[in-house]
């Protein structure tokens, strides 16, 4: 089993505040070090579950978060952008298993740092009806290419929002969101025990058993809130829009990786009004 570990920040364990998650800064440097201990005890965890490889994808920001020093090294790094499949690279190299690591709830959500893909441009997204944050969408692109998503940690509004969509997942809860910037949090070393067990509980699980991928059914409406009228104004340059709204627009799409790929043109798109 080849399995993709998509490693975002805002869930990690010890992880509140927006000065944490930006690059430039003391928290950071601290932060990004969690998240890679994070992300390798995922690494451990897989390869104790039997795992024969173990592909680490850099999920935050400008992807290029974690030190390739800093990572196991039976474990191969994905950093950088931009990136067709995204959050979801990895996928190319024939995985049979994804696992969220570090993710967060959506956009409008209660867990801490909610958000989806861009805090600045986006306030709600929905595909075919549904309310997705980036573990839905991403999970969507996996099961797209019949993968399941067996695993995933985070704050408990993380998992509520999204245990329903992946069918067998484990789940290990890192923190209790109190609020946007507060939370109880597991300690860094006590969440990578965690961690570390629950995929290796999870890598067998998937070994034993067929799981059943999310999936979303073609063809594609997706429907975007933005924090803005200003920003539906720039999106809507984009052909194929249709503007709802002063501050919502939608476009429809072939493909759950379309939707996905429209959405990160818009994100950096949404730059140029920063």
């Amino acid at each position: 089993m080849k399995v993709l570990i998509s490693t975002d920040i805002e869930g990690v364990a010890g992880v509140v505040d927006a000065q944490q998650v930006r690059a430039g800064n003391v928290e950071y440097e601290r932060a990004r070090q969690w998240m890679a201990a994070e992300a390798n005890a995922a690494v451990a965890g897989a390869f104790d579950g039997g795992a024969t490889a173990v592909y680490v994808n850099d999920s935050h920001g400008g992807f290029r978060n974690m030190i390739a020093s800093d990572i196991d090294e039976r474990a191969t790094l994905i950093s950088g952008k931009p990136r067709i499949y995204s959050m979801m690279t990895g996928l190319e190299f024939g995985v049979s298993a994804v696992a969220l690591v570090g993710h967060h709830s959506r956009a409008q959500g209660r867990g801490v740092l909610a958000h989806t893909i861009n805090s600045f441009a986006f306030a709600r997204v929905m595909v075919n009806g549904m309310e997705l944050g980036e573990p839905g969408l991403y999970g969507a692109l996996a099961g797209q290419a019949g993968v399941p998503v067996i695993f995933g940690s985070g704050d408990q509004y993380f998992i509520e929002e999204n245990k329903g969509f992946f069918d067998g997942a484990v789940w290990v809860e890192t923190k209790q969101a109190m609020g946007h910037a507060s939370a109880a949090t597991l300690t860094p070393q006590a969440a990578c025990a965690r961690i570390r067990e629950g995929m290796c509980t999870a890598v067998q699980a998937g070994m034993a058993q067929a799981l059943t991928p999310f999936v979303i059914g073609a063809p594609y409406e997706c429907r975007l809130q933005t924090n803005s009228p200003a920003l539906a104004d720039t999106f809507c340059v984009l052909p194929g829009t249709d503007r709802l709204d002063g501050v919502t627009l939608s476009f429809r799409a072939d493909s759950i990786e379309h939707v996905i790929r429209t959405l990160n043109v818009f994100s950096t798109m949404s730059v140029a009004l920063r």
